[in-house]
């Protein structure tokens, strides 16, 4: 703390604390959805692959169908590719929530304790 600042009050301290716990939680259930996303995208991508194979090995009517499962598998593929940088992103704004978090709660303590102390 510089020289110069006036120490937060435990309101302040509190209320910023607070604000960063709602901050972490957020991000937690952004992480959890992006997870979620993943998941579901990867599932995806196995399945339009395998109704590529599927249709590979069907009569030559199913030529478009081939093409056309190819496409989603392509799709599908880009598609988790882009959920799980989201969710490598969604950790790294709950780490950063959790360290603004843990500051928070610091100046909460550091502010009850000069609180308590005060006569």
């Amino acid at each position: 703390m510089a020289q110069d600042e006036k120490p937060l009050s435990t309101a302040d301290a509190l209320q910023q604390w607070r604000a960063a716990e709602r901050s972490v939680a957020v991000a937690r259930r952004g992480r959890v959805a992006a997870e979620t996303a993943a998941s579901a995208a990867s599932d995806a991508a196995e399945a339009a692959t395998a109704t590529a194979v599927a249709a590979k090995e069907a009569l030559a009517a199913m030529a478009l169908a081939e093409t056309s499962a190819a496409k989603t598998a392509a799709a599908a593929k880009a598609v988790a590719l882009a959920t799980r940088a989201d969710s490598a992103d969604a950790d790294a704004e709950t780490a950063l929530a959790e360290v603004d978090e843990a500051d928070a709660q610091k100046r909460y303590q550091d502010a009850a304790s000069r609180a308590a102390n005060q006569p």
